[in-house]
């Protein structure tokens, strides 16, 4: 018996179950997702969200041009919902394809040689991405809300020069707006409202 003991103790420590991913169900998904895009765009906006086999599919149809992207369920502590007008599904898509096959690294190099090689639509106008982005333990599932929730806002400006724009290309810790990966197809100015001032 003694022996059976130390036995047990030797063998690490299993008896905590990883948390399975919650696949929340369809209308909540709605909820969370349209939260990201302005107020006046949240009610025809197509929104894009998963299935109980945890497949992206299409929860609802839109018209008014506007896509909101329920957040991913695997990733509950960066619990992430976007909205964005239909010119940049194509971007959009194929960043989810290249994550999925996992080439997250190299999504970036892929897409810009794709643009490059004219076989990626990316809008050479300005364009933005919202995203309202907190964690699922902090979701009520009546609203959608996120009691940690936080916006950020991303303006696609391709090939854009920080000093054209009269902005900054350093981040900065008081909301301002600055021109991340400057020059190259995928320049953009992002906004990032600073966390204690937000709901």
């Amino acid at each position: 018996m003694k022996k059976l003991f130390f036995l047990l103790l030797a063998v690490p420590f299993t008896g905590k179950a990883q948390t399975k991913p919650v696949i929340l169900p369809a209308e909540v998904q709605i909820k969370i997702a349209v939260l990201a895009a302005p107020e006046e765009l949240r009610d025809s906006a197509a929104v894009l969200g998963y299935d109980p086999a945890g497949n992206l599919v299409e929860l609802r149809k839109g018209t008014n041009g506007f896509i909101c992207l329920a957040p991913d369920y695997k990733t509950p502590k960066f619990y992430a919902a976007h909205c964005y007008p239909e010119t940049l599904e194509p971007f959009m898509k194929r960043g989810r394809e290249l994550i999925a096959e996992g080439k997250r690294s190299e999504r970036d190099e892929i897409r810009g040689k794709e643009h490059a090689g004219g076989t990626l639509y990316i809008p050479h106008q300005p364009s933005t991405l919202y995203v309202y982005w907190g964690s699922l333990e902090k979701l009520d599932r009546q609203t959608g809300e996120m009691s940690d929730g936080k916006r950020r806002y991303v303006i696609y400006v391709p090939f854009a020069k920080a000093k054209d724009l009269g902005l900054s290309n350093q981040p900065n810790p008081f909301g301002m707006p600055w021109l991340m990966n400057e020059g190259t197809y995928k320049a953009h100015i992002m906004i990032t409202p600073p966390f204690d001032h937000e709901h």
